[in-house]
């Protein structure tokens, strides 16, 4: 059985592996957990965490769609998600700025380059779960093992926000971490903004989801990512 500890022991393995020229392009790929994952009860995170010690914004998700769905062994791997081509977007001006339109793929290197140099990480707040459905959708996953999320912040001395994009991690983080109204009530935040959270210097902030599924034009996401991101990355 695999520990969010394991996880950012291999992160930082990973981490270390793309300082070597001609890194692999499955690097964070886990290979403790690919191949056990298909047609199984119970899915292990198949992705290692990307963490650079720099990172001011962690990405939490809820778990990485079925492999069959990647284009690439990193986070965000469906091509139709727009995720990578908001950074675009948002830091470029140019929203096919890490597209391979040819091959229909992401160029992971300059991914990673840019995330570096940005202390921007990713990850999710299960490292397993089953699956009820044959699809992405968050509200058919059942969390086997939640991350711990503490733990993560810990890893990362200068994070100041916890993002988010969906209903289901986000009330999965504010649960985890204690976040509540006056009545004692788990407080979500609205889309677009951020609360405190409980680990001091630390925000829980929600974001449009990237999925072409989520109602909002290319254009106006970008302006709620570019918010976030001149707020805690400049």
């Amino acid at each position: 059985m695999l520990t969010t500890q394991d996880y950012l022991l291999l992160a930082d393995a990973a981490l270390q592996a793309t300082e070597q020229e001609g890194w692999a392009e499955d690097t964070f790929l886990n290979r403790e957990a690919v191949g056990v994952n298909e047609d199984r009860p119970v899915e292990w995170h198949p992705l290692i965490p990307f963490l650079p010690k720099t990172t001011r914004v962690l990405f939490l998700g809820s778990f990485p769609p079925q492999r069959k769905r990647w284009c690439m062994d990193f986070f965000y791997p469906n091509y139709i998600n727009d995720h990578w081509r908001l950074e675009g977007e948002v830091f470029f001006g140019d929203a096919q700025r890490f597209v391979d339109a040819e091959r229909k793929t992401f160029l992971l290197r300059e991914i990673v380059a840019h995330l570096k140099a940005k202390g921007i990480g990713f990850f999710d707040t299960a490292i397993a779960v089953r699956r009820l459905a044959d699809n992405a959708s968050d509200k058919y996953l059942e969390v086997v093992v939640p991350t711990d999320i503490e733990a993560m912040a810990a890893h990362l001395p200068h994070l100041s926000a916890i993002v988010t994009t969906g209903e289901k991690a986000t009330e999965t983080i504010a649960n985890a971490l204690g976040i509540k109204d006056k009545r004692g009530r788990v407080q979500l935040p609205s889309v677009g903004t951020a609360l405190p959270s409980p680990i001091d210097g630390i925000e829980l902030y929600r974001l449009p989801s990237s999925s072409r599924a989520y109602p909002m034009a290319l254009a106006k996401k970008a302006e709620a990512y570019k918010a976030m991101f001149d707020r805690y990355v400049g």
